[in-house]
């Protein structure tokens, strides 16, 4: 470590509470290390000096060639089921656990291959690292529950895909990562043990009252359903879509995790797909509720044996759990969907549901729309209206709402000018990935401020082409 930053000390929590799901390893060698993006308030949180984290020392840090003594990265197991499949195997092919720094993870994705692998390089390259970076700083910026990018750094390396492209680390941090997955893969292994010291693990990072509750495993599974739909219900009205929502990319601690073909919507449709994987729509925009609910059984079926030693009694009292995901959810979307509206609690419950069906008739901007609502409450509807043909419908619709005292101010709180959109990034990816790294870097001091509109921005709030948009998983 260099003098220029106090040493940095990683703890290894994981590694020893379960050492069944850790191997010991280390990342591989970055030829040529170039810091390509630093969240350097992020940093300073942690306890981290950004101006350290810019030199060779801090660089070796964020790839996981220089660790701090005492250090104990491994790669995580788990499994998952993988578009409704399941793979039994599954763990970090491509990541590594360097530690927890303080009480978060700190993990990096292409840092190499490990026995998690399954015949993959373990590299990454700078598009899809840089994505995470914009995506999860947005979700942030947006007040989502997130993982969050630290830094991304070239490694000089040249990785083979369609074409050779540049090697890139990504170092995040999560509150864990601990997945549903982590849960599966020790219910397949039989070992009752095992399961109730990841029980206790997951119940101390992440519930510490379920530990003193007649059953803990039911209160730290009442805990992740809870988080969950709150989760959900935020993405939705944000319009973010996922993409790749296996139970192996879901958190136990109700953070966003593993960006890879994400985006979030133009014309809002319950319908849209982003992800080149995702043929029959598993995972489109207006289906991810279901499918968190879907994931969550999973995640119930692993805990049925610390639930209750006899199954038939377990499984009731785990559905009467899993049974409250969709009022929650329902619960959390109409109390944001309010908010965007500028209403309160008393709000006509029609006034929302009937807006929804216009959007979903009309394909606005989704983003742009609701933004656009916020001059309407202020007098001028005309941007909202034009964003709709059925111009009937939205003025009866808007009638009933302006006669409700909308609060303008309050709207444009929670409704952003800017998300991250498709067009945009792929834009600066591309520049990036060609050496230019000055339109990711304008993107993301944008996005870290989602509702101030700033004057000469405009093509950060404007939809792109009208051309099927599609994402790759990026590995």
């Amino acid at each position: 470590m260099s003098s220029t930053q106090t040493a940095v000390r990683l703890g290894h929590r994981f590694a020893d509470a379960l050492p069944e799901l850790a191997v010991p390893w280390q990342a591989d060698e970055a030829p040529a290390p170039r810091l390509l993006a630093l969240d350097d308030e992020l940093a300073t949180s942690l306890g981290l000096d950004p101006a350290w984290l810019r030199t060779p020392s801090g660089l070796g840090f964020l790839t996981g060639t220089a660790v701090p003594d005492g250090a104990r990265p491994v790669a995580q197991g788990y499994a998952g089921h993988q578009f409704g499949g399941y793979s039994p195997r599954l763990g970090d092919g491509r990541a590594l656990l360097l530690g927890e720094l303080g009480e978060v993870d700190l993990h990096l994705k292409g840092s190499g291959r490990t026995p998690w692998s399954r015949g993959g390089d373990g590299l990454a390259v700078v598009g899809p690292m840089l994505r995470e970076f914009v995506v999860s700083t947005a979700m942030h910026a947006l007040g989502i529950p997130t993982t969050r990018s630290l830094a991304v750094v070239g490694t000089g390396r040249t990785v083979q895909r369609e074409t050779g492209q540049p090697g890139a680390v990504l170092a995040r941090t999560a509150a864990s990562h601990l997945r549903v997955g982590s849960f599966q893969l020790v219910r397949a292994t039989d070992d009752t043990a095992l399961l109730r010291r990841l029980l206790d693990h997951a119940i101390a990072r992440h519930a510490p009252a379920a530990a003193d509750a007649e059953v803990p495993a039911l209160a730290l599974y009442e805990h992740v359903v809870a988080a969950q739909a709150q989760l959900v219900a935020q993405w939705m009205l944000v319009g973010f879509v996922h993409g790749v929502m296996n139970t192996d990319n879901m958190a136990i601690s109700g953070e966003t995790i593993d960006y890879g073909p994400c985006a979030f919507l133009d014309a809002h449709d319950a319908d849209t797909v982003f992800s080149s994987i995702d043929s029959g729509g598993r995972y489109r925009y207006g289906n991810q509720p279901l499918a968190a609910q879907w994931n969550l059984a999973r995640f119930a079926e692993a805990l049925l044996p610390l639930v209750h030693d006899d199954v038939d009694t377990a499984i009731p009292q785990a559905v009467a759990v899993l049974e409250t995901f969709l009022p929650r959810y329902e619960a959390a979307w109409t109390a944001g969907m309010r908010a965007k509206l500028g209403l309160g609690a008393d709000t006509e419950p029609a006034l929302v549901t009937d807006l929804q069906a216009l959007l979903q008739a009309n394909h606005p901007d989704h983003t742009g729309f609701f933004r656009a609502l916020g001059r309407a409450a202020r007098g001028d509807a005309e941007p909202a209206r034009q964003l709709v043909l059925d111009l009937a419908g939205f003025d009866a619709w808007a009638g009933r709402w302006l006669a409700a005292g909308p609060d303008a101010d309050a709207m444009d709180r929670v409704n952003p000018v800017y998300v991250p959109r498709n067009h945009v990034v792929e834009d600066a990816l591309a520049a990036a990935t060609a050496g230019d790294l000055a339109p990711v870097h304008e993107l993301v001091e944008v996005l870290r401020s989602p509702y101030v509109e700033r004057p000469g921005r405009e093509r950060y709030s404007t939809p792109g082409p009208a051309a099927a948009y599609v994402t790759y998983c990026g590995t």
